[in-house]
């Protein structure tokens, strides 16, 4: 008889999306100094990292409503986040490649969000095998096998 999988937290594509995300972020903002870094930086990295904690509090709640909850959670942290990265390239504080790569990524999660929310979580749309690009100088998600 063949077992049942069970989905995993790290089948989540906007969860991946997310985890990768947050790392390159904090790789940024770790490197800044003084002001920027407690007040921006700080923000920054608190928004993109929530982004990734209220998928993974949504995935570990049992009702549909509480679960949509912390989707819509995450979708606040993303628009955060976009305004964030907006006001760091303002003030010269990410180079306009780390800019890019922040705005594409941040672009990806509102549609597969809304997959998870909208959606049975393991449906083709918001899981994709695995097969998450990672973000560059940031280690892959750790398995969870």
């Amino acid at each position: 008889m063949e077992q049942k999988k069970f989905l995993k937290l790290s089948d989540i594509k906007c969860y991946r999306i997310a985890f990768h995300l947050s790392n390159y972020v904090w790789e940024l903002v770790i490197k800044w100094y003084g002001f920027a870094q407690r007040t921006i930086g700080c923000q920054f990295a608190e928004a993109v990292d929530s982004i990734s904690a209220n998928i993974a509090e949504g995935f570990g709640r049992y009702s549909k409503k509480d679960k949509v909850k912390f989707y819509r959670y995450s979708q606040g942290s993303m628009l955060e986040s976009l305004d964030w990265n907006q006001k760091s390239k303002v003030r010269n504080l990410v180079s306009q490649t780390e800019y890019d790569f922040i705005f594409t990524e941040l672009q990806k999660l509102p549609k597969a969000i809304s997959d998870v929310a909208q959606r049975r979580p393991w449906s083709p749309l918001a899981v994709d095998g695995g097969s998450q690009k990672s973000c560059p100088r940031v280690a892959a998600l750790p398995n969870s096998d």
